[in-house]
């Protein structure tokens, strides 16, 4: 066999071979399925396919922005109970002026500070012994202290205050700048006022949720919600953990940036999580093929069963409408955003290894 013949045998195999690799869709690299499969394959696959239009739109729209609330959540004094670690502050004065076991009231008495709430709930003072004072308010101690006291001193006079107040301070934790376990003896804390003192959050308001624990039930809120008017009064002794909530979506395909992001909004229309990476490929995108990929799950009222739900959006973008569509669509947590790629992309991919192959039976040729 001649040299010519060898070259065209092995030019011609080679470019076979490719356009053998071309009628094989599945072996060509590629992020997901085609515009045409995912259209055409809604019945057998079990999923609800809709097209985004002005016709089918109306229950998938972003809600309007609520109003501001007037509501504001003006601390009330709660009721504090001591608790072991306490740190009290005791005055016992005496109305006569000698003779007496305590100090006077017109020279400021007997002051006893730095008074511990041992483990056990305990305090101990002079004259008085060993108290248990565990679950008592400060006014119930002072009563408690006067009656301990009486027969042993005149009038007696007997002031309490918390000096270190384990039992009303509020632990914060989680996602803030600076948390730490803060006092309310300046005065009740609300969330807010509480997660401000601890720095604030560390992410934007619409990925952070508050839950709070008060020892007995525990409930959660979206940050946000508390800075539209939502704020609480912190219960004494509450522990408030502020997480990242769980507000992400993935980018798929021809994007500009592919991944798993947080949502950019509270509530994100299409076009605004679309720019959040960076658009459609120019180079690559079909733009008829923008694709949103959701699992719904509803209650029945029935049984109570949950039941999941398959959906997938399609928006064609080359319609000049689709601007203002993408930025009426509301985008959910744990949407998937995925774009095709353009038929002329995927061509390119065909032709390009075939070109290669020609360039090199050139070179073979030219040998």
């Amino acid at each position: 066999m001649s040299v010519i013949k060898v070259k065209h045998v092995f030019r011609m195999g080679a470019i076979c071979a490719l356009l053998a690799l071309a009628g094989c869709g599945s072996l060509l690299s590629s992020a997901g399925p085609s515009r045409y499969a995912v259209m055409s394959s809604a019945d057998e696959q079990d999923y609800k396919l809709i097209d985004i239009s002005a016709k089918t739109i109306a229950p998938y729209m972003r809600s309007p922005d609520a109003a501001p609330s007037s509501f504001v959540a003006l601390p009330t004094v709660p009721e504090i109970r001591l608790v072991p670690g306490d740190v009290l502050r005791i005055m016992i004065a005496d109305s006569a002026t000698e003779g007496t076991l305590f100090a006077p009231l017109s020279t400021g008495g007997t002051v006893f500070d730095n008074v511990r709430v041992d483990s056990k709930g305990f305090i101990s003072l002079p004259y008085v012994g060993r108290q248990m004072v565990k679950n008592l308010t400060l006014e119930e101690l002072e009563i408690h202290v006067r009656k301990k006291l009486r027969g042993i001193t005149s009038d007696v006079q007997v002031q309490i205050g918390l000096t270190g107040d384990l039992s009303g301070s509020v632990l914060v934790a989680g996602a803030v700048k600076a948390p730490g376990r803060f006092s309310a003896l300046e005065g009740p804390l609300t969330l807010l006022d509480a997660i401000n003192r601890a720095g604030g959050p560390v992410l934007e308001p619409h990925l952070i949720k508050v839950l709070v624990r008060t020892g007995k039930k525990s409930y959660e809120f979206g940050y946000q919600d508390l800075l539209a008017g939502k704020n609480q009064v912190v219960p004494p002794g509450a522990e408030i953990v502020v997480e990242r909530a769980r507000k992400r979506f993935v980018a798929m395909g021809a994007v500009g940036d592919p991944g798993l992001h947080d949502l950019p909004s509270e509530n994100p229309s299409l076009l605004e999580v679309l720019g959040s990476v960076k658009g459609l490929s120019e180079a690559k995108a079909d733009s008829a093929g923008v694709f949103i990929f959701r699992l719904k799950e509803e209650k029945k009222l029935d049984t109570g069963e949950i039941v999941k739900e398959a959906e997938v959006f399609r928006l064609n973008m080359k319609e000049p409408a689709a601007i203002f569509l993408a930025r009426q669509f509301l985008v959910q947590p744990e949407d998937a955003i995925y774009v095709t790629n353009a038929a002329v992309y995927e061509w390119q991919k065909i032709i390009s290894p075939i070109v290669q192959v020609l360039l090199l039976g050139r070179t073979i040729d030219g040998l």
